[in-house]
């Protein structure tokens, strides 16, 4: 199985703290995917600190198509607020409706995901 793994966890991994072993891991083991909206979140930075090299390395990732399915984020916008869950931005419920649809785990060091899946079909590796 594919794990979907968001950028918290990347930058654990630039930065050599964190997960950066169990994403070692994933990516040795080829589980690791990506997405267009988890590349635009980590390229742009990347590249203004000239880390070209960090930039091939996630182009190089497999990556999970993205289909935004609104009316599913909307359920799970909708789910959360009804559970108390304030503060999810569009992205995370992009990136947890992109896990949902392709059937990934989601690896992510971000509290709203824990949340989300507490109430959604949304699956956490751990």
């Amino acid at each position: 199985m594919s794990i979907l793994v968001d950028s918290s966890v990347w930058v654990d991994y630039f930065r050599d703290t964190g997960q950066a072993d169990v994403l070692e891991l994933l990516i040795e083991e080829n589980l690791a995917v990506t997405n267009e909206l988890i590349l635009a979140e980590l390229i742009p930075p990347l590249n203004m600190r000239k880390e070209y090299g960090l930039t091939s390395l996630l182009r190089e990732i497999k990556r999970q198509p993205m289909s935004v399915n609104w009316n599913e984020i909307i359920k799970i916008q909708t789910n959360c607020l009804s559970n108390g869950i304030n503060g999810v931005g569009i992205p995370d419920l992009m990136i947890a409706q992109n896990a949902i649809q392709g059937g990934l785990k989601l690896l992510s060091n971000d509290k709203h995901f824990s949340l989300i899946a507490q109430h959604t079909p949304l699956e956490l590796y751990r």
